[in-house]
């Protein structure tokens, strides 16, 4: 058995070591066929080509699908980094959006201790959302305050940021709230910085819809969103929230208010214009009020003077 083995050896090495020499050769020819520049080896190298490589695409496949291994791997890399970037810059907005907020609640509490007054016409009363009564057709919650409190129809309410919704339907103990994102809202507004005037329109969805805009090229998502005061439906410069756009391509306006935790609601009371009931009291004065008695005489006419035909034929007389 040894014998045999070492007889094995003996043939074996010295065929590997022929065909490791042929495989030397084959590949030095190789590359001095690919180094010389003669049209006629170009030929052959053409002719070449095209014998031998569609033979070969079926082991370019592994070698083909190795690379874009790598490629979607790389690609996965970046994709990943992206990623973590736009975790940190998300994390950082969120920063300072509480930062907003929080400032935003600082200056509303510091001007409600002054008692900053911004329409001498405005004050309010505060209450208690006592159930939300929403459903998938109608968006509106319940005060704990109603007419015993002075509270009408149509009266504007706010979260101490933006703008929640109006009152509709008071009780004595109680009053209903429609948000502003009820179907049947329909609120004036004004864009800042362009000043062009809508109207925002509730869709039952968080954000609502802004319509009959004047002209869209001169307002951009972003632009803060407050009331006009058109119509007097509700007082002007209330913040609304800020203009956003829809994967539709429609504009809409994300609410400041937080309609997740509706805890108080200020209600605000405004006496709105001094309506004129009586008009014709502007110009005939009211019954019992001291008039001037007009005397017969004022009623007598006044004497004409004499003509100039008379006067002469008295004088020829």
């Amino acid at each position: 058995m040894a014998k045999d083995r070492s007889q094995r050896e003996d043939y074996t090495t010295p065929l590997r070591r022929l065909l490791l020499g042929l495989l030397c050769l084959c590949l030095l020819a190789l590359f001095l066929l690919w180094r010389i520049d003669s049209p006629r080896v170009e030929r052959f190298r053409a002719q070449l080509i095209d014998r031998v490589v569609p033979n070969m695409e079926w082991a370019m496949v592994p070698v083909t699908g190795t690379i874009n291994l790598f490629r979607d791997f790389q690609s996965y890399q970046r994709l990943a980094e992206q990623n973590r970037e736009l975790r940190s810059e998300l994390r950082q907005m969120r920063a300072w959006k509480e930062a907003a907020l929080q400032l935003e609640q600082e200056n509303a509490r510091l001007l409600d201790l002054n008692n900053v007054r911004l329409d001498p016409q405005l004050s309010y009363i505060t209450g208690v959302v006592m159930a939300d009564s929403g459903s998938p057709f109608r968006q509106s919650v319940l005060l704990n305050v109603g007419s015993r409190d002075g509270i009408r129809d149509g009266w504007a309410t706010m979260d101490g940021i933006g703008l929640v919704g109006r009152i509709s339907g008071t009780g004595r103990d109680t009053s209903r709230v429609v948000l502003l994102t009820d179907a049947a809202s329909a609120v004036p507004v004004t864009i800042q910085p362009s000043g062009q005037t809508a109207l925002i329109t509730g869709d039952n969805s968080a954000a609502p819809l802004i319509t009959f805009l004047e002209n869209p090229d001169l307002v951009r998502p972003g632009d803060r969103v407050i009331t006009s005061g058109d119509g007097d439906v509700f007082p002007p410069g209330l913040l609304v929230g800020q203009m956003t756009e829809d994967r539709s391509g429609r504009l809409r306006v994300r609410l400041s208010a937080d309609y997740q935790r509706l805890e108080f609601l200020r209600v605000l009371r405004r006496q709105g214009t001094r309506a004129i009931r009586d008009p014709g009291g502007l110009i005939v004065p009211a019954p019992g009020s001291a008039t001037p008695k007009l005397r017969p005489s004022d009623f007598e006419p006044t004497p004409s003077l004499p003509n100039a035909a008379t006067v002469e034929s008295a004088d020829n007389g």
